[in-house]
């Protein structure tokens, strides 16, 4: 195997906290039981959390998600939460794009601790590609409060009490800094998608990669950066399978601007296509 391909297989591995077995445990939510709640308040009070233990396989498939507290972030030393096909699955669209030398940076909206947009940046790294970017998009305070007014799929979304989504923008500079990543070919973009994904326009992008969980946030990183998407480069959308207000975010989306380019399956919750040489700014005008 090249030594370009070693490396980035053991980031990824590393980036996924699969470089050793190990048990896997996560924290028990708060007991419906009065006995039981009053219980597990005592035991948070003295610092002691509550936590059950988990098939290994799911840190494979990046099936879990962190909970309202902060815990969790103690018990993993994962940079992100995507399973191992579709890190794959994001690495092979980036090496695609620049085998085929299409236009663009790459983008991540939602970066948890960053381990995705690390992935990027390691595998143009390993290129020796110095003539594009990646960008990292959050607003590194965790989700917002839905906008049921604006997007009523998000009505019941709890997704802003979960604070383990909460990683700040020190941090994620941090852990690029750790893999010795954090250089001029990285830029940070904080605040909420909808105030700072608009300024995005124009941006000439190859590989778009959506991990907002919500429809509010899909919505915002299609409708934002879709329209300078390079032909032949990809769109990867991470919460296709796992929360319905994102697929169904993604399928309005299509419907609207009449994109048929063929959808394919990453693993049980991620999905991504290519887009065709249409210029899709002119179906965006259209629709309008």
């Amino acid at each position: 195997m090249p030594e370009a391909e070693l490396y980035i297989d053991l980031l990824k591995r590393s980036v996924a906290d699969a470089l050793q077995e190990r048990t896997w445990y996560v924290p028990v939510p708060r007991p419906k039981s009065l006995i039981k709640r009053v219980l597990s308040d005592l035991l948070a009070a003295r610092g002691i959390t509550l936590v059950r233990e988990v098939d290994p396989s799911v840190r494979g498939e990046g099936s879990e998600r962190p909970p309202r507290g902060t815990a969790w972030l103690d018990a993993t030393s994962a940079f992100t939460l995507l399973g191992q096909d579709r890190l794959d699955n994001l690495q092979w669209c980036v090496e695609d794009v620049l085998r085929r030398k299409v236009p663009g940076d790459m983008i991540e909206t939602g970066v948890w601790r960053g381990g995705a947009c690390i992935l990027m940046r390691a595998i143009l790294k390993a290129y020796g590609v110095r003539d594009r970017k990646v960008w990292a998009a959050d607003s590194f305070e965790g989700l917002p409060p839905a906008d049921p007014a604006q997007y009523p799929l998000d009505r019941h979304s709890t997704f802003h009490e979960q604070r383990g989504f909460a990683v700040s923008l020190e941090e994620v500079r941090h852990n690029f800094d750790k893999y010795g990543l954090l250089d001029d070919q990285v830029e940070f973009v904080k605040g909420w998608f909808c105030d700072t994904l608009p300024k995005l326009a124009g941006h000439t992008w190859a590989v778009i990669h959506l991990d907002g969980d919500m429809y509010e946030s899909t919505a915002e990183g299609l409708e934002n950066l879709y329209p300078g998407l390079s032909p032949g480069g990809y769109v990867i959308v991470d919460d296709f399978g796992a929360v319905p207000a994102c697929r169904q975010a993604v399928l309005d989306f299509r419907k609207k601007y009449h994109i048929r380019d063929e959808m394919r399956v990453a693993d049980w919750t991620g999905v991504y296509w290519q887009r065709d040489s249409t210029d899709v700014s002119v179906l965006m005008n259209r629709a309008s």
